[in-house]
């Protein structure tokens, strides 16, 4: 039988763990938690500077088997990723935090309106790495003051086993879908740390309460898990909308839906999140114009556009091309002829990668007679081989 939340015992108030020695009313440990909590931080946990060998090993299987794909940086870092004292040898201790982004209604509902755009509940809101930043620097600064001790902040931007260190320190566990799982704010955790050289009693590591579900893996559109705790970044449409840089995978795109950033299919039909208050962040509220955008809108951004919209937005990062060739796709999965000359005019976008994801948008939205009508007119006067390959494929369905 699937195990549920319901058979587990009572979370305890968030940020509060276990009493250890060290950590009394007035200790250095009970005053940093008292602080993180005071700053807004949803959960606080302890871990020595230092990970296990499971963690180092997950990591090599995960390049070893190129699951990252074109996530080049995680290979070149591997060694400071894998072992904090390489990151910085003077760390004795890791102030692990978490901040809730738990959504307020249901996160997938767009998936039934093909006309919308479906954009990741953590990006809906300001970047959350400013918002991290901003209280890990004040955390830092409170504690090298009161306490005389060397202090660095780290999010994910950093070469971290951020989810890694979180179990380690308490505050959750990694799940089947290998993010943080929390008992008290489920799957929706942002993640910070601050590395210190402070000597601080650690939190037990937080055991595995995922039991026999596998909602998450079964969930997933793309097939990404090849097994439990394991993915395939390569399949991920997370990684594929956000991380990959050229055309995506032909047999993929079917899948994508209407999924233009991110995906939250595995996050959100984790039991756990039952137990999770919807955020009060203003901050990480969701920006209206995002929460239901317009494909054929989104479909006629300039990059002067796409910034003006996505201003400190974390989809600013990927830059206007990517986002609207997601955009395009998403608009070829909708089935509705009326985006065609959406689609259309983005043949002579002056981005190959968007006019190659025009192309395949096309392929679906027209009827083949039609397709090749338009493709003979246009075929001749595209010369990037991208985008010739793109009416070449699309040309033999």
């Amino acid at each position: 039988m699937t195990e549920s939340p319901r058979t587990t015992p009572t979370e305890p108030a968030p940020g509060v763990g276990r009493a250890l020695p060290g950590s009394a009313p007035g200790s250095p440990r009970a005053r940093i938690r008292e602080r993180a909590l005071a700053l807004g931080f949803d959960a606080v946990g302890f871990a020595p500077a230092r990970l296990g060998a499971e963690a180092r090993n997950h990591l090599a299987e995960f390049l070893s088997r190129g699951f990252h794909g074109d996530m080049g940086w995680l290979a070149a870092k591997a060694d400071r990723r894998g072992d904090p004292q390489v990151l910085w040898s003077e760390a004795r201790s890791i102030v692990a935090l978490g901040l809730s982004y738990a959504p307020g209604g249901d996160p997938l509902r767009l998936l039934a309106q093909p006309r919308r755009g479906l954009i990741s509940v953590y990006a809906q809101g300001r970047d959350y790495h400013d918002v991290l930043k901003a209280r890990l620097r004040l955390l830092a600064r409170w504690m090298a003051d009161a306490f005389r001790c060397g202090a660095k902040i780290f999010v994910d931007t950093a070469p971290v086993m951020e989810k890694p260190v979180a179990e380690r320190a308490g505050i959750g566990w990694q799940g089947k879908h290998t993010n943080l799982v929390s008992r008290a704010h489920g799957s929706w955790l942002f993640l910070g740390e601050v590395y210190t050289t402070l000597e601080l009693p650690p939190d037990e590591p937080h055991p595995d309460h995922c039991g026999t579900c596998r909602r998450c893996l079964d969930v997933c559109p793309t097939a990404a898990f090849p097994a439990p705790y394991r993915l395939d970044a390569r399949r991920c449409i997370s990684y594929l909308t956000i991380e990959h840089k050229g055309p995506i995978d032909r047999a993929l795109r079917p899948l994508m839906g209407n999924r233009i950033y991110g995906c939250d299919d595995c996050l959100a039909v984790c039991p756990w999140n039952k137990f999770a208050r919807a955020t009060g962040e203003a901050d990480l509220m969701p920006r209206i114009e995002l929460t239901a955008p317009r494909l054929a809108d989104l479909a006629e951004l300039d990059d002067a556009g796409f910034r003006s919209l996505f201003s400190g937005s974390p989809i600013k990062r990927i830059g206007r091309d990517r986002f609207v060739r997601n955009v395009l796709i998403a608009l070829g999965n909708s089935g509705e002829r009326a985006r065609a000359p959406s689609a259309e005019r983005r043949l002579d976008d002056p981005s190959p990668l968007v006019r190659g994801a025009a192309v395949w948008a096309l392929s679906r939205l027209l009827g083949e007679d039609d397709f090749a009508r338009l493709r003979a007119r246009r075929l001749e006067r595209e010369r990037h081989p991208a985008v010739r390959e793109e009416w070449a494929e699309a040309g033999r369905r």
